[in-house]
């Protein structure tokens, strides 16, 4: 009688590879996010959401047993306020995204700045250049 072994058995797993490499992609490439699309597809969420509310506490009253029809009722609603309130979530969001840049833009700098006044409370050196550029302007 003839026995085979293969000892031939990788010594790697390939969807830990896989795994592996999927990860070391995602460290090197930075992704940014594009908030206003996130923000604009959030408030269209919110809408819509408010509107299926509405919606099924009137279907509520009106139904009696009829629960399937309200069903179809409410998704049709649904899907309806996605495809009519798309362009006005992201026109909205459009308007709103200079001043929310602007107010980020004023607080980052005024972070910045009170890190450089932290600084220039423990270190002279910061503090006579903060000076020097003070008598200067």
């Amino acid at each position: 009688m003839s026995k085979f072994v293969h000892l031939d058995h990788p010594a790697h797993h390939v969807g830990a590879e896989r795994l592996e490499n999927a990860v070391s992609y995602l460290k090197t490439r930075r992704f940014r996010l594009d908030s206003s699309r996130g923000l604009a597809s959030l408030l269209l969420a919110a809408m819509v959401a408010a509107l299926l509310v509405v919606a099924n506490q009137v279907i509520e009253t009106i139904t009696d047993g009829h629960l399937f029809a309200a069903w179809i009722v409410l998704w049709a609603v649904g899907f309806a306020a996605m495809a009519l309130l798309a362009e006005p979530a992201s026109q909205l969001f459009r308007k709103l995204r200079g001043p929310w840049a602007a107010w980020r833009a004023e607080r980052r700098a005024a972070a910045e700045d009170e890190k450089l006044w932290d600084l220039a409370l423990h270190d002279e050196r910061v503090m006579s250049d903060i000076r020097a550029a003070m008598s200067r302007a």
